[in-house]
């Protein structure tokens, strides 16, 4: 592997990750004790692991952590900043379906749009008054994208 040098949290994403964070506490999964996690390692495999803006941790995942036990997440969001490229954000996508990701944000604030990714190769793009689901692995956490950016 080779070590990248994580940038610190944007300012302008600070508001993204505070309404995600705040619409997930109104989930079924929140209340069984599941988190979203802020830059928390997310192990690729032993040699390898990310920092996603937002990982998604089951509460037995969270229990296992405890005990040293590498964790990787099954749904990660990540925000396109400016210090970052495009294909630095397909190398992280293709690395968290390579740990077991069932499901990836790649939310772009500057062209207001969300791209969801359910395998490495394949995404669909939400935008404007679309409602984007984080549907199989938390059901009911879902909103309209525009809210996201207003």
């Amino acid at each position: 592997g080779r070590i990248i040098e994580e940038t610190d949290t944007k300012q302008a994403e600070i508001f993204i990750l505070r309404f995600l964070t705040r619409l997930f506490t109104q989930t079924a999964a929140y209340n069984q004790g599941d988190e979203f996690a802020a830059g928390m390692d997310s192990y690729v495999d032993e040699s390898r692991k990310r920092r996603p803006d937002l990982a998604y941790y089951t509460a037995a995942q969270i229990e296992a952590a405890r005990t040293e036990e590498w964790q990787k997440t099954r749904f990660a969001i990540e925000i396109l900043s400016d210090s970052e490229s495009y294909e630095d954000g397909l190398e992280k996508i293709q690395d968290y379906f390579d740990a077991g990701a069932q499901l990836v944000w790649y939310i772009v604030p500057n062209r207001q749009k969300i791209y969801v990714y359910t395998l490495p190769d394949t995404a669909q793009t939400h935008k404007d008054t679309d409602v984007i689901s984080a549907a199989p692995v938390v059901p009911d956490f879902t909103f309209v994208v525009n809210t996201l950016f207003a």
